[in-house]
Formats: C-alpha cells, sequence, structure tokens
C-alpha cells in the first residue's frame, strides 16, 4: 500500500550518529530498497542530516525504530505536498519531483507546478529523463546544495544524456553549463532539450574530460558524472583537476555496493565526502575537493 499522505523523515545529528544511523537503516531488511540521503547540514557545527523518504507504513514504523535506537539525533517527520516527486514517481506517472525539480515530458506539459523549477526533457533514445534512481540522487543532491551555495557558476555534466542535470544547472544560475557524452545521439537530445528549455548550456561529443570546450571553461565549481562505477574511478585524477579547490562533484551511476569503491578513489586524490542519496539499489556521492591550506570550508 502506497502511504497516504506521503511522509519525510528528518533526523539530525553528528556526522558520527548519523552515520551510524545510516549503517542501521542499511542493515534492516525491510529497508533494504529505501530512498534516503545523508548530506552535511552545517560544517562549523558538524551537523549532518538524513532525509527518509518511506513509501508505505511498513517503512515507516521501522524508520521510526531505527532511529529511536539512536536518541541523540533529533527526529521529525514532516508531510510532503501532494506534487512530491517520489509520490508521483511510485503512482507510475511520468513526470517526476526531485527537490525543487519537475521534470517531465511534452505531453504532462499542463501539469508542471508553479512553485517548481520545471524542466521539460524528452529523452528520445538518450538516458536521463530524470525516473532513474541515479538521476533523481544527483537533482536531490544538487537540491541540497543550493540551498546552502545558492548557486554554481561554472557546471560540468559528464555523461550528460539528456542533458537535464546541465540544463538543470542553467536553469539555476550557472553562466557556464557544459555537458559531454560519448553517444553522438543524445549529444543532439540535449541540444534539443536545451533549446527547448531556453537555456544556454552547450554539449560536446566527447569520451572523458579531454574536449577544447571542457578545458576552455574549467575551472568548474561543480561537475555532475553521472556515468558507472568504473569510469568514475578512472576520471578521478582529471575530475580534480576540473574543479576549483573547494569545488563539488556529484557521482552517481553506481550500485550501493559499489560506493567503497567509488568513495576511495576520490579520497585517495584530496576528496572529501560531504553527501550522499541512496535511492533503490542506486547511490550518489557528492564529494568536495580540497582547498590548499588547512582549512576547507564551506560545507555543503
Amino acid at each position: 500500500m502506497v502511504l497516504d499522505p506521503a511522509l519525510q523523515i528528518i533526523a539530525r545529528g553528528p556526522r558520527a550518529l548519523a552515520e551510524a544511523a545510516a549503517r542501521d537503516i542499511d542493515a534492516h531488511p525491510l529497508l533494504e530498497g529505501a530512498t534516503y540521503s545523508i548530506l552535511e547540514e552545517d560544517e562549523d557545527h558538524g551537523l549532518w542530516r538524513i532525509d527518509a523518504y518511506p513509501t508505505e507504513p511498513e517503512e515507516v514504523t521501522a524508520l521510526e525504530a531505527v532511529l529511536a535506537g539512536h536518541p541523540d539525533l533529533t527526529v521529525t517527520t514532516e508531510v510532503l505536498a501532494d506534487a512530491d516527486w517520489l509520490a508521483m514517481a511510485l503512482s507510475g506517472l511520468p513526470p517526476v519531483r526531485a527537490g525543487r525539480f519537475f521534470i517531465f515530458g511534452v505531453h504532462d506539459r499542463g501539469r508542471a507546478p508553479v512553485n517548481a523549477i520545471n524542466l521539460r526533457i524528452e529523452a528520445g533514445a538518450a538516458f536521463g529523463t530524470g525516473h532513474h534512481g541515479t538521476t533523481v540522487g544527483c537533482l536531490i543532491a544538487y537540491h541540497r546544495l543550493l540551498k546552502r551555495q545558492r548557486r554554481f557558476e561554472r557546471v560540468l555534466d559528464v555523461g550528460a544524456g539528456t542533458g537535464v542535470l546541465a540544463i538543470a544547472a542553467a536553469r539555476t544560475g550557472a553562466e557556464v553549463a557544459v555537458g559531454t557524452d560519448i553517444d553522438r545521439v543524445s549529444v543532439r537530445i540535449s541540444r534539443e532539450n536545451a533549446k527547448v528549455n531556453k537555456v544556454r548550456a552547450r554539449f560536446v561529443h566527447a569520451s572523458g574530460l579531454g574536449h577544447t570546450l571542457v578545458s576552455a571553461q574549467a575551472p568548474y565549481d561543480l561537475v555532475f558524472a553521472n556515468i558507472l562505477a568504473r569510469p568514475l574511478v578512472s576520471l578521478a585524477q582529471p575530475i580534480k583537476g576540473a574543479l576549483k579547490p573547494g569545488g563539488v562533484a556529484i557521482l552517481s551511476g553506481l550500485l550501493r555496493t559499489q560506493e567503497r569503491y567509488v568513495r576511495a578513489a576520490y579520497l585517495n586524490r584530496g576528496f572529501r565526502l560531504v553527501g550522499r542519496v541512496r535511492r533503490d539499489a542506486w547511490a550518489t556521492l557528492v564529494v568536495r575537493r580540497a582547498r590548499p591550506g588547512p582549512i576547507d570550508r564551506p560545507g555543503v
């Protein structure tokens, strides 16, 4: 039974306590496919936050039981608006809501809410309509980052697919939004979607980060890389080189079981983990390139 009304369970506390609770969520047999994020909310005060989105009463009960085992966390429950992305995804309807973003096709343009950043994305033969757990994870992570930083001036989207992530960046204030893909059809579709959404996002056919447009616009404040685990690892150094010190990378396309493998590649290159989003079997990691010197701030 789908939960009605839809709920969001929020837990706040120090990083160690939040991560311990996240591990218990992962270990609970009824929460194996639960959708939740854990992100740094306030670096100055060492505050981290879990946002969980239960989809049925049994998940609510299990989440409440897990979090009750961590009494030092502050736990609240909120009712989500009727247009919440999760409720729409679960009801089988094409549009998707992820944070402030509402992704829809031309046949659903009449359903776009006035209180969201509406992105019309036509997939064609490209990946990235917004329905997949990895794309949703990237958009949720980006939404949370924008709450702290307001906007990112220069954004690169590696493996752009339909271009949805670069287009979302352009719609939220990025002066430069560049996307790459190894598939020429995806590049064409991305360009068409940018035109439909009336944004200045540029897309090029490229493998890796070696295209002249990519290097000419570097360094970037934010890099999206929604690809696969092995390419994410092989691109760790190029992504670091493309980012400004203190810049953020949102990494997805990996299974939960591949998190440690990808995370290690980035931590070994001077990044620090500042958050993750989990949806179904998929994970999204948020990492920040270290700044020179002993202080790395501000947080996500």
